[in-house]
Parts: structure tokens; C-alpha cells; sequence
């Protein structure tokens, strides 16, 4: 089970870090709205839909990127078999799941590994 639960801290890491890519390349989307609206100031139509995409791409964006930041900071700790990281990975896992495909498979594996019992003693506080 000790290779699973490394192997969910990989996967979290690259999840983290393609989520994170997407929201960066929504962002740039979001700067090209912002350069229609620029354009349209002087020709007037269409400001309004511009002015929805750019923030709607930036809103996409943050989101995106705080997701896959949130995915990075829970897979390092989660490989070192921190006992919170292992619940922040059963929140994160869980509302995976609604991310097909590869969002459901990730949030299937998390949940398969990390509720499993030989997963929870690898995160169980002995003191």
C-alpha cells in the first residue's frame, strides 16, 4: 500500500502542475479579451461580450491555477504520509470526482488507497 500512497502523491503533483498549466493558458485568453475590448474602445460594438469573456476567463483562470496549487501542496506532504495531508487529499479527491475523465479516475484511486485500512495506518499519529 506504501507504493499507492506514493504513487497518489505523484499523481496529485502532476495533476497540480497541468491544472495549474490550463489556468495559465486561460489567463492568456483572458489578456486577449482585454485586447479586443482595448480595440473595440474606439469602434464601439461588442464591448460588452469582450468585457464578460475577459472576465470570465480570468475568473476560469484563478480558479484553475489555485486548484492545481492546492493539488502541488497536498501531494509533496501526502508522499511524506502526513496525516492532514491525507484528509486534504480525501476533500480534494472527492470533488475530483465531478472532473472527468481524469479528475474521477484520480478521485477513485485517492479514495480507493487513502480509505483502504492498510492506507489509513500508513498515516496513523503514534505518540
Amino acid at each position: 500500500m506504501l507504493s499507492h500512497v506514493d504513487f497518489i502523491g505523484l499523481l496529485f503533483i502532476v495533476w497540480g502542475l497541468l491544472t495549474t498549466l490550463v489556468g495559465l493558458s486561460t489567463l492568456a485568453l483572458g489578456f486577449g479579451a482585454v485586447a479586443l475590448i482595448v480595440s473595440n474602445a474606439q469602434g464601439g460594438g461588442g464591448q460588452m461580450a469582450s468585457v464578460f469573456t475577459a472576465f470570465a476567463f480570468a475568473a476560469l483562470a484563478v480558479i484553475a491555477m489555485l486548484w492545481g496549487i492546492a493539488h502541488v501542496v497536498v501531494g509533496m506532504p501526502l508522499r511524506r504520509r502526513r496525516p492532514w495531508a491525507r484528509l486534504a487529499a480525501l476533500a480534494l479527491g472527492s470533488i475530483d470526482l465531478v472532473l472527468l475523465p481524469y479528475g474521477t479516475a484520480l478521485g477513485i484511486y485517492a479514495l480507493w488507497v487513502l480509505l483502504n485500512e492498510h492506507g489509513k495506518r500508513l498515516f496513523a499519529v503514534h505518540g
